[in-house]
């Protein structure tokens, strides 16, 4: 019976995936295809191995995805690069950064830490929750594309994981002069069902939320919980609703499981800064990816922020805001820089919506980020980083090139063999 229940499961959420139309903009916009892929390719090709790269190669097998400005590996590029990897079939780089993760960054706990030195040395002594997120989508996309028997068994990684991420109680180890110690964590909060800004953590991050990554979990990780995932999406696209300004669509940094702003005495928390800049584009995954399961919300959402940055000035609209639109009283700062400036990052998400966005002018984003060039700001600040995996998501996107990865033939072989 429970087999059957879970079969049923599969079947409906393989008809609601199947609807999903990855649409390629570029091409509506004029474009060739072959001057499309042309482009997405010399884009990552810039991030990946041009001049100011953020990939390095470590020995015969290993690599990782550096924040050069901050000068460390974090838990949110290495599995981008990973998604990116996937996606963009790059076998070879996806095995690397997996293994230098899994060599320098995975903890005692299975969690894995989110900042570690270029030369493996662990900065912090904690997980960042969209780093697991990123990082069990794609193991089981690689588990689809190129099966589990060529040296990395994908789907095993990402079972394991899944099962780490339930609440439990687990031992910190001992670092940096603190002693270890034991505590309750858990990836999604066990009350909402919604994602942690870190495990354990009683607040969340609009921007990890990816409902239909779930939905991916629920029909590939075969770890006996479908429900209960699609619960959790259920219950992020509720709390989306509620995580947005009515007006703007503007959205804080942080905020409370119900929606509602921490009013932190930080600078981080009740702002939209950088953080926020992923929603847009998160939105726009999730309605691409889910066949359009909340498309009236996203619609909405969509044409609103793109019209709140519009009339700001296409061409000159900044990064932070307070959710309501006013200017914040303190500006973050960003690699030694506190500015407020014309974000390339936030350009790339923008034009990302316009996939799902009804705003008039919506192909002008799109017609801003297909003519960006990633060079330094006028006052010498550069993100190769942050910027640049942003515009590289971005390009996936609107060529229609990010899609979610069914099994393969590859993949198939594989499993038949166990």
């Amino acid at each position: 019976m429970k087999k059957l229940i879970f079969s049923v499961i599969a079947l409906m959420m393989t008809t609601a995936m199947s609807a999903q139309n990855y649409r390629n903009l570029f091409k509506e916009a004029g474009h060739s295809q072959k001057e499309i892929d042309k482009k997405v390719e010399a884009v990552f090709d810039s991030l990946f191995f041009g001049k100011d790269r953020i990939y390095f190669e470590v020995g015969d097998s290993m690599g990782y995805v550096s924040d050069l400005k901050n000068h460390d590996v974090r838990t949110e590029g290495m599995s981008y690069g990973l998604m990116v990897a996937v996606q963009l079939d790059k076998k070879d780089i996806f095995d690397r950064i997996w293994r230098w993760g899994k060599k320098y960054m995975q903890m005692e706990n299975g969690y894995f830490g989110w900042s570690i030195q270029t030369d493996g040395s662990r900065r912090a002594n904690g997980p960042a929750s969209d780093g697991e997120l990123y990082y069990i989508t794609s193991l089981l996309f690689a588990s689809n594309r190129w099966g589990n028997d060529t040296g990395i068994n994908y789907l095993k990684e990402a079972q394991y994981l899944l099962d780490i991420i339930q609440p439990k109680e687990v031992t910190m180890p001992s670092w940096g002069g603190r002693p270890a110690r034991t505590v309750k964590q858990s990836l999604i909060d066990p009350t909402t069902n919604l994602i942690t800004f870190v495990p354990g953590a009683n607040y969340t991050d609009p921007s990890y939320h990816l409902p239909v990554f779930y939905e991916i979990w629920a029909k590939y990780g075969q770890d006996g919980r479908s429900d209960y995932w699609m619960e959790c999406a259920k219950a992020s696209r509720a709390y989306m609703h509620k995580s947005v300004h009515p007006e703007t669509g503007l959205n804080p940094d942080y905020n409370n499981y119900d929606g509602s702003l921490m009013n932190s005495r930080g600078i981080i928390g009740d702002c939209f800064r950088y953080d926020s800049w992923r929603v847009p584009m998160n939105m726009t995954l999730d309605y691409t990816w889910s066949g359009g399961k909340d498309a009236e919300w996203q619609k909405w959402y969509t044409t609103t922020i793109q019209r709140f940055f519009y009339n700001q000035g296409i061409d000159t609209f900044v990064d932070q805001f307070n959710v309501d639109g006013t200017t914040p009283e303190r500006i973050l700062s960003a690699g030694g820089y506190t500015k407020l400036r014309h974000s390339l990052g936030l350009v790339s998400t923008l034009a990302a919506a316009s996939i799902v966005s009804d705003h008039p002018n919506r192909m002008d984003f799109v017609d801003r980020v297909w003519n960006s060039s990633h060079q330094p700001y006028e006052d010498g600040y550069y993100d190769a980083y942050y910027d640049g995996l942003l515009r590289l998501f971005s390009f996936m996107h609107l060529s229609g090139k990010y899609r979610i990865i069914e099994p393969s033939k590859a993949a198939k072989t594989s499993k038949k063999k166990k």
